[in-house]
């Protein structure tokens, strides 16, 4: 198993403020599948997203990510955790407005210890002929385009995606599916996504459906469909 979340509680504020987001969440999934992770606002997803990417910390329980304990690590060793072996992608893009789209991708490179080529990035997301424009001159797309070559070109082990399609249109979110699809195939990256849509759980090898801080339902997909082939 390369990801394991035993029992996973986390509130926020304290004493008649205080708020249990997640209730005990259980979780396995297996290297290099897709996993989608389903549920309405304040479910507790992009929480558990963050800290699974160490962004946050959970009050009790644990994770194992390729028998990695988040818990044993001291902030130093997680950090570099981090930035070794995990990659993300927000809907937001979070890009560096003073540097180009090569730019804002070698700076993913230098994060990593083996790198995949800026080139070959930049012509797998079709981003070669924008490759010196900056990220106020390009689309939406283009721009989620160029965070996740960011995220992938330092080969992470775990692809975290948090609603990375819920900013674009129909057209241009399809052909972001089919890249991380692609990222996930070709790299065999470990891929878990935070979605409202529940129709790209038809691409996923695993599902987990959230509610009120509880997995509710996990399942495999027995009929995974490719991103080309699922509709919404």
């Amino acid at each position: 198993m390369f990801l394991s979340v035993r029992d996973i509680h986390k509130s926020f504020g304290s004493g008649d403020s205080r708020v249990e987001v997640l209730k005990g969440i259980d979780l396995d999934i297996d290297k290099g599948s897709f996993c989608t992770l389903l549920g309405p606002s304040g479910s507790g997803k992009s929480t558990l997203l963050n800290i699974l990417g160490g962004i946050d910390s959970a009050d009790s329980g644990s994770i194992e990510i390729d028998g990695q304990i988040l818990a044993d690590m001291d902030e130093e060793h997680l950090t570099l955790y981090r930035r070794e072996h995990l990659g993300f992608i927000f809907q937001m893009y979070n890009l560096i407005p003073d540097l180009t789209v090569r730019e804002n991708i070698e700076v993913g490179a230098w994060l990593g210890k083996n790198p995949l080529d800026v080139d070959e990035i930049l012509e797998t997301l079709g981003l070669t002929a924008h490759q010196d424009k900056l990220p106020s001159q390009l689309s939406g797309g283009q721009q989620q385009r160029t965070s996740i070559g960011r995220a992938i070109i330092k080969r992470p082990d775990l692809l975290l995606c948090d609603e990375p399609t819920g900013a674009l249109d129909y057209h241009t979110s399809r052909e972001i599916l089919r890249l991380i699809e692609k990222v996930s195939m070709t790299y065999q990256t470990t891929v878990l996504m935070v979605t409202h849509n529940e129709a790209i759980s038809g691409m996923a090898d695993q599902i987990v459906k959230l509610k009120d801080g509880r997995v509710r339902r996990a399942w495999r997909n027995e009929h995974k469909l490719s991103a080309d082939e699922i509709e919404w």
